[in-house]
């Protein structure tokens, strides 16, 4: 009788609070947003046929399996939430990744005014625009707390923090990321140095601040190449990475002329935004009539529409993922465009050299040019498990091109994330968000640059050494190692 009275005073408690009583587990729901996830991926994942072939590593149908499985067997929301996040995580793909919860309902702010720029100074003009550091300045491993190790800058008041080994042969330079909105100091310079009609918030001043990190990073090689460094560690370990400056940046280490990545991109309404962004921006540096640069403008806006239509037609059924795996090709059925190269859509020649607006918006290294060569020895670029993205970009051109070796440990192994702005995937049973990368970058072998750039030179951590000893152990190994990759 007890019993059947606490039973009676709680349903009589979830009447009169409707908000007190869970809703019953729905295993059908999740189930439905887990096909649907699927379904997204054939469609738009980029590194789906990689995933799903033997190169990777990784058993995408025994995961679809395990997945399937798991959601069979739950019990509650908090396991099939759980099979679907290690069924994401089991890609190892940093940039496909879930996103904070949205509520669905509640008060929703309007969106303040833009503050006025015009009455702000450098400082509180960049910080107005979101230029802050949000990486470690100290490199990656304690260099500067070796005996005889001559720090130049400590990269608080410059965009760079650089020193010289003991003997003063080996340079380091750390960078610590690749995107100039994480160098506050960097846009105070080009905003004092900017016109003052300019549009700060226009693409154009962030070009400005892209040169000018581009600027900087090209004074300090030449320091360390005057104060007597023979060699150079660029390292890269811990950082995040960022943006093009990742490819442009490579440019500065050699005097050669440097081949890009080739870009893919998922076939589809992704890869169309894509080559219509260029299109617009070719149209924005569009040359007058008489100029001597008008045909080949007219020319590139030609191979660029041929380019979209051929893109367009990459469609195939990826369902074959989840059922088999396929050897690794990038041209067969993976839904992957050619987009060009990690530089934009066209390959330089002599005539698209130069630092024009139409020259940008052919070639997007183009604004390195004027800084192409500051270094030109040999170079070791420092990675570890944390250089993601952009980074990867960099280690993977410098090592692809015959710039440099790769030292340290592999990197993390996201690749390339993305080319355009995409809406997150929002499962509609769960409200699970994700994005999913929409693009991919080739290596010289083919291969995808999500699996990681190894380390040519290893100096893996070793238990019970201090990384102060790592440091002296990679200084060590970069004095001998032969000069050439």
């Amino acid at each position: 009788m007890r019993r059947r009275s606490a039973w009676a005073a709680a349903i009589l408690l979830s009447l009169a609070n409707p908000a007190a009583a869970e809703a019953p587990f729905d295993r059908a729901g999740w189930q439905r947003d887990f096909a649907l996830l699927k379904r997204q991926m054939e469609a738009a994942y980029a590194n789906l046929a990689w995933a799903a072939s033997p190169a990777s590593g990784i058993d995408v149908p025994a995961l679809d399996r395990r997945t399937a499985r798991a959601l069979e067997a739950a019990e509650s929301d908090e396991e099939a939430r759980s099979a679907i996040r290690r069924f994401v995580a089991g890609f190892h793909d940093g940039h496909f990744s879930e996103l904070p919860a949205l509520a669905a309902t509640g008060p929703r702010e309007p969106e303040p005014p833009k503050a006025e720029l015009r009455a702000l100074g450098p400082a509180a003009g960049c910080a107005a625009l979101g230029y802050a550091n949000r990486s470690p300045t100290a490199f990656s491993l304690p260099f500067e707390s070796l005996p005889g190790f001559r720090l130049l800058h400590d990269g608080a008041g410059t965009a760079f923090r650089t020193g010289l080994s003991a003997d003063g042969r080996i340079g380091v330079v750390r960078i610590r990321n690749f995107n100039e909105i994480q160098y506050p100091s960097v846009c105070e310079r080009a905003w004092r140095e900017a016109p003052a009609s300019l549009d700060r918030r226009s693409g154009d001043f962030s070009i400005l601040v892209q040169t000018a990190w581009l600027a900087e990073l090209a004074g300090e090689l030449r320091e360390l190449k005057r104060l007597g460094a023979e060699r150079l560690i660029v390292d890269i370990g811990a950082n995040s990475g960022g943006n093009e400056l990742g490819d442009w940046a490579a440019r500065l280490f050699t005097g050669r002329a440097l081949r890009s990545a080739p870009l893919r991109m998922t076939s589809g309404p992704l890869v169309e935004k894509y080559f219509r962004e260029q299109e617009e921006a070719l149209k924005a540096a569009a040359p007058k009539p008489a100029s001597p640069a008008a045909a080949l403008y007219a020319e590139a806006l030609r191979a660029l529409a041929a380019r979209r239509a051929e893109a367009l037609g990459r469609a195939c059924d990826l369902a074959w993922a989840w059922r088999e795996q396929r050897p690794w090709r990038p041209d067969g059925c993976s839904r992957l465009a050619d987009a060009g190269w990690a530089s934009g859509p066209f390959w330089p020649s002599a005539r698209l050299q130069g630092r024009s607006p139409l020259a940008r918006a052919l070639y997007w290294p183009a604004a390195a040019a004027p800084f192409a060569g500051a270094w030109t020895g040999p170079v070791f670029v420092q990675t570890s498990g944390t250089s993601y993205s952009a980074a990867e970009m960099f280690a993977a051109v410098m090592r692809d091109n015959g710039v440099a070796r790769t030292v340290g440990t592999r990197t993390g192994g996201d690749g390339c994330g993305f080319m355009v702005e995409a809406a997150p995937l929002v499962l509609p049973h769960s409200r699970l968000r994700f994005r999913m990368p929409n693009c991919v970058r080739l290596r010289a072998d083919g291969s995808n640059e999500v699996a990681g750039v190894a380390a040519d030179i290893a100096v893996d951590p070793v238990e019970g050494e201090s990384p102060r000893a790592r440091a002296a152990r990679l200084l060590r190994a970069v004095a001998a190692a032969p000069a050439a990759p």
